[in-house]
């Protein structure tokens, strides 16, 4: 007698009956929504009864598809949106009347370095070998828009190395940027699990000059780390002229509203040789993990 066949299931799959039901044969009761599967009932799905299955699905993708992806851990990058590249940045001035917006402009202007730092510092950290695992660890990963999101997506590019790009529905028209790898891109309708997914993986951050966005996400992980919700980690603030000039972080202490021990949460830097030095002085040499800062692609 032979060996019996065994079958790993005897349920047919959910894409098997799905792919079935789209064969059914039409009539009133078969066309009408209340006969669709329910997880191929795109109107119901869209129902404000089933936000928390939405919340769910939202967290739950990006999860699955990242651990398929090997990815241990993740250096994220905030910044502007509106920071132009050091080629482009000529351009902003030659097109802002005069005035207030030309002097924007050249504000903007003087930003550009932070794309260049914000690249190098992107294929510093693609560098990294795997850990004994198998993991990867520090991908970059960006909001995968343009300016210093771009600029990160860019510098892991450059050097061969996948990146991770978490966008997010707006009402214009916007896309990720070109250097996302397309299968670590993701389109997130809540702000609030976007933000789950910039720091579930994150083991450093580096926060550029920004806006609003920037702001909110930065001050969040601060909070996040103040409160003892989140371990400690390197979150390295580019350009200190920026960020002392709009938030009075000393003033803060002095005053009373956070304690001066806070203020050790962040540190300034300039350029991404020093970030990655914090970084690695944080992480890398205890725990053996192979980087090469003065690697292909570093300078």
């Amino acid at each position: 007698m032979k060996d019996p066949t065994i079958p790993e299931e005897i349920f047919y799959s959910s894409g098997e009956d799905a792919a079935y039901a789209r064969k059914v044969t039409s009539t009133p009761q078969t066309e009408d929504p209340a006969y669709r599967l329910a997880f191929q009932d795109t109107d119901f799905l869209l129902r404000e009864d089933l936000r928390p299955i939405r919340f769910q699905l939202e967290l739950l993708k990006p999860k699955l598809l990242l651990d398929e992806a090997n990815i241990g851990s993740t250096l994220v990058m905030y910044g502007s949106a509106r920071i132009p590249s050091p080629d482009r940045a000529d351009a902003v001035v030659e097109a802002a009347s005069e005035g207030k917006q030309k002097r924007v402009a050249e504000r903007l202007r003087a930003k550009a370095k932070y794309y260049e730092e914000a690249r190098k510092l992107g294929r510093l950290a693609s560098q990294c070998d795997c850990d004994e695992d198998g993991k990867r660890q520090f991908v970059v990963c960006s909001g995968g828009g343009p300016s210093i999101m771009e600029a990160a997506n860019r510098g892991a590019a450059e050097v061969g190395a996948e990146s991770i790009g978490l966008n997010i529905v707006l009402p214009h028209e916007q896309a990720p940027n070109e250097y996302v790898t397309p299968s670590l891109s993701f389109q997130f309708h809540y702000f609030a699990l976007r933000k789950m997914h910039f720091l579930i993986r994150a083991r450093a951050v580096a926060v550029f000059p920004g806006g609003f966005g920037t702001l909110d996400e930065t001050f969040e992980l601060l909070t996040l780390v103040q409160t003892g919700k989140m371990k400690p980690l390197p979150i390295l603030l580019f350009g200190k002229e920026f960020w002392t000039r709009i938030v009075d972080f000393e003033a803060l202490a002095e005053e009373g509203t956070i304690s001066l021990e806070n203020l050790n949460i962040f540190r300034f830097v300039e350029t991404a040789d020093e970030a990655w030095e914090m970084i690695t002085d944080f992480y890398v040499e205890p725990r053996g993990w192979k980087c090469a800062p003065n690697g292909p692609g570093a300078a």
